[in-house]
């Protein structure tokens, strides 16, 4: 008997205690190999005893051999169950195995040490109930280690389990990894089937890896027996949208309707925004009438993206129809889409309806979140409410256990200091620093700009090097309203340093900065200097805005006359930046200043063509100095 003929080796030791604990042991298996009687069996399994019978094998494997797993791990103890048992090692037994609720590490002995008898191979379908067991137990080392071996061993691999590969390592962030399995595989042993394609593809998409996603659709392309499916669209339809690469997108998804394949209402979803990001609102409306046609429902991120399209379009009536018409057809909105609408209404002024809006989500079961009270605390600043208003609605949100972010400090300070409560404002930034918020830079910004209007250029300097302290360093437009301030209190020097001093942090000048610095420039009577740094600005890659090239025309009016203002005026009219209310008012100023009054009449002439208003004192300075010189020319009247 082979348990006797083990004994009786082990019994050579001289440890009693050794010798009566395998005793022990010996008999706790033999226990465990003895089959229940009839009343035990009919206790564990209420069920007809033919059933039992046909089960038996399965149930020999679960009260027997995963009791012996459990107490004695894999080792000896458990071969010999094999053993008595008389489990065949195949792969059903293995994967029976690696299927129980067992350590994970008994699952790995078990499985190498099948792998090593004689006349057994693992086959992919053994290697893959590992790889899954690996991947449950966050095994990451182990699993890489039987991908490996896999893919060295001879066993067919099919596109199937190829597919569900991609995926563990895509869930476990090594995609370069998936991406050298996927070329191993393919190039030895399988031909990727759509499925695996779009394996490959949603998990680049996840890991924002676009560019090779591109190439893996031309690979697909080429294979000649895989052709992309509704799933391959969709992937490259979002990564196209993200992209920027709106033409590709929307060749692809005319691609896909001449293939006769139908899209999916996330695939419309997609095209109905880039189209309202183009501008292009009666292709974006056509959308959505296609997927009427189609018969495939709007689903509440088709909404969404609609009502965000439309309140951008400025179409805020047709907006606020389209939410209620959503609500007739039975489409619940979501707390996102709710946040949306309230913007648009907000910031078109119709603060009533925001807040009605808001009463409404606990009708809709849509509990309000940060977003929702950031969009109206923001509404009511907008509005020109009483500031008081706001920080009720503060305490509100606070005290309905919603937690304010940066983003809703920031909010107050900037409308505190609009209100001109910069005392106020400071409190807040002070309470942001007692949360444990990271400074916020938009929120310094604000504080900055409201003291420096206030001419309280020590404090905001105080403010802007408290959170270049805390931060290491500060944004493009923090540093831009420092460099204005610092410009119109005279400092340039300091605003020079400044300028400087972004670039050496590697904090690249913005419009904002260059128009800041500029307009200090200009200020110091350092017009070519100014007209030097718009050049440098292009050259810099950053482009020049209206406000840009009004400052400098600004400068060439005051100081070098009407001739080279008139110059600039004229390169601007035949440049995409073209003149504005300011840039046709700069020179109309420089002409009556002048005395040019009959090409100033001629300019108020076209300005009245375009559209553009007459700046009040200006106008009056003409009118008064034609006047003189009418008095000039005839004395008598």
């Amino acid at each position: 008997m082979v348990v006797g003929s083990v004994a009786s080796k082990r019994s050579i030791s001289t440890s009693s205690y050794l010798c009566q604990r395998i005793k022990q042991t010996e008999n706790q298996i033999v226990q465990m190999f003895q089959l229940p009687g009839p009343k035990d069996e009919m206790q564990n399994f209420p069920m007809a005893r033919n059933t039992v019978r046909k089960d038996r094998s399965a149930r020999k494997l679960d009260e027997r051999f995963i009791r012996i797993l459990r107490i004695f791990k894999w080792g000896p103890d458990a071969e010999k169950a094999l053993e008595v048992l008389k489990l065949r090692v195949d792969h059903r037994l293995v994967r029976q195995v690696l299927n129980i609720d067992v350590e994970i590490n008994v699952k790995l002995q078990f499985f190498k040490w099948a792998g090593k008898r004689r006349n057994f191979e693992h086959d992919s379908t053994t290697y893959m109930a590992l790889i899954r067991c690996l991947d449950d137990d966050r095994m990451v080392g182990e699993m890489w280690k039987t991908i490996q071996d896999i893919v060295r061993s001879p066993c067919a691999i099919g596109p199937s389990e190829l597919s569900e590969i991609v995926k563990i390592l895509g869930k476990a962030k090594m995609v370069h990894k998936a991406l050298s399995i996927f070329y191993q595989i393919k190039g030895r042993k399988c031909k990727p089937t759509a499925n695996t394609y779009n394996s490959m593809i949603l998990m680049l998409m996840q890991e924002g890896q676009y560019g090779k996603i591109h190439e893996l659709y031309n690979e697909m392309c080429n294979e000649g027996n895989c052709f992309p499916d509704t799933v391959t669209y969709s992937a490259l339809i979002s990564v196209f949208a993200k992209l920027g690469r709106d033409d590709s997108a929307i060749r692809l998804f005319n691609e896909m309707k001449e293939n006769a394949l139908q899209p999916t209402a996330k695939i419309y979803t997609t095209l109905l925004s880039i189209y309202f990001k183009l501008g292009r609102v009666d292709k974006a409306l056509g959308v959505v009438q296609e997927m009427k046609g189609k018969g495939c429902a709007l689903t509440v991120y088709t909404y969404t993206e609609l009502i965000k399209g439309l309140g951008r379009a400025g179409k805020v009536e047709d907006a606020y129809s389209t939410f209620m018409n959503m609500m007739k057809e039975g489409c619940k909105p979501d707390v996102v889409l709710i946040n949306n609408l309230i913007n648009i209404l907000g910031k078109a002024g119709r603060l009533e309806d925001a807040l009605k809006l808001f009463k409404e989500m606990e009708y809709l079961q849509c509990a309000p979140n940060v977003v929702t009270y950031n969009t109206i605390i923001k509404a009511l600043f907008d509005s020109k409410v009483p500031a008081s208003e706001a920080s009720t609605w503060f305490e509100k949100m606070k005290a309905n256990g919603v937690v304010p972010s940066s983003f809703t400090y920031s909010i107050l300070i900037d409308g505190f200091c609009k209100t001109n409560r910069v005392e106020k404002a400071l409190l807040l930034l002070e309470e942001m620093d007692e949360k444990g918020f990271p400074p916020c830079p938009a929120a310094y910004c604000s504080l900055i700009n409201t003291l420096g209007k206030a001419k309280r250029y020590e404090a905001a300097n105080e403010l802007f090097q408290e959170l270049k302290e805390n931060c290491g360093r500060s944004t493009a437009r923090v540093y831009a309203v420092m460099i204005k301030h610092f410009g119109k209190c005279g400092r340039l020097s300091e605003a020079v340093d400044l300028f400087n001093e972004m670039k050496k942090l590697g904090c690249r000048p913005d419009v904002y900065a260059y128009n800041a610095l500029m307009s200090g420039m200009v200020r110091a009577g350092m017009v070519d200097e100014a007209y030097s740094l718009l050049r440098n600005m292009e050259e810099n890659g950053c482009v020049p805005d209206i406000n840009s090239h009004n400052i400098i025309l600004n400068g060439l009016a005051r100081t070098g006359g009407p001739r080279r203002a008139i110059e600039m005026f004229a390169k601007m009219q035949n440049s995409e930046i073209k003149p504005d209310t300011v840039s046709y008012n700069t020179v109309l100023g420089s002409l009556s200043r002048a005395g040019m009054f009959e090409e100033a009449a001629r300019l108020m002439k076209e300005m009245n063509a375009k559209g553009f208003e007459y700046d009040g004192i200006t106008y009056s300075s003409i009118l008064e100095a034609v006047g003189k010189v009418d008095e000039v020319r005839n004395p008598t009247m």
